[in-house]
């Protein structure tokens, strides 16, 4: 009996240290599991039941049971109404910074190199009536044109002084308009020492001819630098609003189809909530949910108002009205450097050749007619006009008025620019007039038909055109800035409706389901 009590102990002993060393002896050997084991196939393995027993964890939560679905379907709803109100306000948010920039730098910038173009040309055009009309050192003077052009050169010079500000601050942060900008105004500033050094020997007995070698040589400058600059400023601020105005409709077009998308899977989600609840719980419809229902279908119908709205006020503002702005704003700036060219021509005998083609070219132009010369183009002019009064679509002339004409959008404006081209038509008979003297040799009377503003004279007629452009001007810089006054007004008064009807259908999802899930605790 001992001697088999002990040996069942002892045999027990034994097995219980077998049974310990068998674990150490497997560690040994193969050495613990490290970060390193997950790669192997055991390690895979592992992995794929996490991710199994993950889905099957989120399938019980938000699937499997009808409250479930229910709470599934609520959160979706949630989500979607965040997300087209994040859209329409990050939309909201860009076009307005788009209107901005349009408003305040943008058209300013363009409007004053416009501007500037406009006033070089007439400051140069009137020191030529200064000198046309000086006399000799006052002797001789012809009084009222003297004053006129006296008036209208301080008055020019003024203006492109504060175009020149208004560029420089808007430059500001663009390296190459700011360059552009620094270099007009040191041009502006040699050309203005030319023409007061001009105007200083005219004041001067027998210093005529002094005065037109300087006033040459300020043309010149004016010719070949001040007016590329100007001209080289109007177009790379157009472009610059051009590319914002594409950038910026090509974005609320993406933004129209992604809200679409949103608006109709937040559609979808509230049918098949009424339909989960229909069947599941006996009732037709839920109030609540019928109300969300709508809301969401009245954010989505307000929220594409907005987007669409944007877009067409950014099409007005553009296209209907800035475009017609910059093409008689360049026809405003020619119509000046046209004029001068006039005056030019009659300062200047040894010079009349090349301006007389300078005031054909730029006529052309205005109102280009193929094959026309100074002979020839007021009988085309009148032809031409006819037939298109005849025919609108008549594409028989080109140039600055007829980009106006293709492009009439608002009441009263065809009415508007065909009187700027009558009255145009009216200053260019009076130039043959002009030249028609001149070859007789009647220089005084040309000059004094040239320059003076009585009635039935060419800078009467000049002024006559220059109010009928700029009563067309005028509609079309009008209804620029109503549409952007509306595009603001649209965006921020739509937006607060689209935000709290969304808003609205998320509070009464939550509401309408709260009876039903409660039924389930």
């Amino acid at each position: 009996m001992t001697i088999t009590t002990g040996q069942t102990r002892s045999s027990g002993v034994g097995a219980q240290t077998g049974a310990e060393s068998t674990p150490h002896a497997v560690v040994s050997r193969g050495g613990p599991p490290g970060p390193g084991k997950e790669q192997g196939p055991g390690g895979l393995h592992r992995l794929l039941r996490r991710t199994v027993a993950a889905a099957e964890s989120f399938r019980h939560r938000y699937w499997d049971t009808l409250p479930a679905r229910l709470r599934l379907l609520r959160m979706t709803v949630l989500l979607l109404t965040a997300a087209c109100a994040a859209l329409l306000l990050v939309a909201a948010l860009a076009v307005s910074r788009t209107w901005d920039s349009t408003a305040e730098r943008h058209v300013p910038q363009t409007v004053s190199a416009a501007g500037l173009n406009l006033a070089l040309n007439d400051m140069d055009a009137q020191a030529a009536n200064i000198l046309l009309s000086s006399g000799d050192a006052g002797r001789g003077r012809t009084d009222v044109p003297y004053a006129k052009a006296t008036g209208f050169y301080e008055t020019a010079r003024h203006t492109i002084s504060g175009n020149l500000r208004t560029l420089a601050v808007a430059a500001e942060g663009d390296a190459g308009n700011e360059r552009a900008v620094e270099t007009l105004a040191e041009d502006f500033a040699r050309y203005q020492e030319l023409l007061g050094r001009a105007l200083e020997n005219d004041g001067r007995t027998g210093g005529k001819a002094d005065a037109l070698a300087d006033y040459r040589d300020a043309t010149d400058l004016l010719a070949e630098r001040l007016l590329p600059e100007a001209r080289g400023l109007v177009e790379a601020n157009d472009h610059a609003f051009d590319a914002t105005y594409a950038a910026e409709r090509s974005h609320l077009a993406t933004q129209s189809t992604v809200l679409v998308a949103l608006g109709l899977a937040l559609i979808a989600v509230f049918v098949l909530l009424q339909w989960y609840l229909a069947r599941r719980f006996h009732r037709v419809l839920n109030p609540a949910l019928l109300t969300a229902t709508a809301c969401g279908l009245t954010a989505l119908v307000l929220g594409l108002q907005l987007l669409t709205a944007s877009a067409e006020q950014l099409k007005i503002a553009r296209r209907d009205a800035f475009d017609s702005v910059v093409a008689l704003s360049r026809a405003r700036a020619l119509a000046y450097d046209v004029n001068a060219d006039e005056s030019r021509y009659l300062l200047d005998p040894s010079r009349r050749s090349a301006y007389e083609q300078g005031f054909l070219a730029k006529s052309q132009q205005l109102y280009g007619i193929q094959g026309a010369d100074l002979s020839s183009y007021d009988a085309k002019l009148a032809d031409t006009w006819a037939r298109y009064r005849a025919d609108h679509e008549d594409r028989v002339f080109t140039g600055e008025f007829r980009r106006e004409l293709d492009n009439i959008t608002f009441a009263g404006e065809r009415e508007a620019a065909e009187r700027t081209v009558e009255a145009y038509a009216v200053y260019q008979r009076d130039d043959r007039t002009i030249r028609s003297l001149v070859a007789r040799g009647k220089e005084r009377e040309a000059v004094a038909f040239g320059i003076s503003w009585d009635r039935g004279k060419s800078n009467a007629h000049f002024g006559a055109w220059m109010k009928a452009l700029d009563d067309v001007t005028t509609i079309n810089q009008t209804a620029f800035d109503n549409a952007v006054r509306d595009g603001r007004a649209s965006d921020t008064g739509l937006l607060s409706w689209v935000v709290g009807a969304l808003l609205a259908a998320g509070l009464l999802t939550v509401l309408g389901l709260r009876p039903r899930l409660a039924e389930f605790r």
